[in-house]
């Protein structure tokens, strides 16, 4: 066999991955997969699009290996393939900030206002966490919370954001984390705190950055 046709195999198959990659409804799949793993009629409300088109772009997914699936009674439920593929998604996005100048017009296009130096490094949580000095605030969808989070973090969905942030205790720092880097519920959690005068601050980056740094979560009840 010469060397072009192994090439050409085998360049082939990597080719599969990128394709399924190739489109914006099934990056966005991904995404909510790498928070937890969700149903097809679930991902069809979250997206805004039909059931029909996420089985598609499932099926598109699960024959690149990029997403796998478990029945539980009459529903499929849809999850990451594995810890590979959730750092395939976040290196993809790391290179797209870094090379495409579009990316960091649109995140200033629709940032969230008064969270000037609001931010907090992984390293930094980690000591407050272990003194117990903050209180940290999980601002994603309570399927995704229950799924799995950052030790000691309350749930705040986006649902009841309002209701959830008046019951926070207010007499240490509070630190908001969400679905990742270019997810804004943190960002609208900590600009209301602070507009109150509260010390609060957005963890840099989000659960899946957490994850997969392989850093300490708690796991809850198994995603509906």
């Amino acid at each position: 066999m010469s060397h072009r046709v192994y090439k050409q195999r085998l360049y082939g198959q990597f080719a599969r991955v990128a394709q399924a990659l190739a489109s914006e409804r099934r990056l966005e799949l991904i995404d909510l997969l790498a928070q937890a793993p969700r149903h097809v009629d679930a991902l069809a409300a979250e997206t805004e699009m039909s059931v029909a088109n996420v089985s598609q772009h499932l099926q598109v997914l699960r024959a690149a290996n990029l997403v796998e699936t478990e029945r539980e009674g009459t529903k499929v439920t849809y999850r990451l393939a594995g810890d590979d593929v959730l750092k395939l998604w976040l290196t993809l996005r790391l290179v797209g900030t870094e090379r495409l100048p579009d990316i960091e017009r649109i995140v200033q296009q629709f940032a969230v206002l008064g969270l000037e130096g609001a931010t907090i490094s992984p390293e930094e949580l980690a000591t407050q966490l272990a003194g117990g000095a903050v209180t940290l605030i999980d601002v994603r969808p309570s399927l995704e919370y229950h799924s799995g989070h950052l030790p000691g973090a309350l749930s705040v969905p986006p649902d009841e954001m309002l209701q959830r942030l008046k019951a926070l205790r207010r007499d240490r720092p509070i630190v908001g984390y969400c679905r990742g880097g270019f997810c804004l519920f943190a960002d609208e959690a900590v600009a209301l705190l602070r507009g109150e005068g509260v010390e609060a601050y957005r963890l840099d980056g989000g659960w899946p950055e957490w994850l997969a740094a392989g850093r300490a979560v708690e796991q809850a009840a198994a995603a509906r």
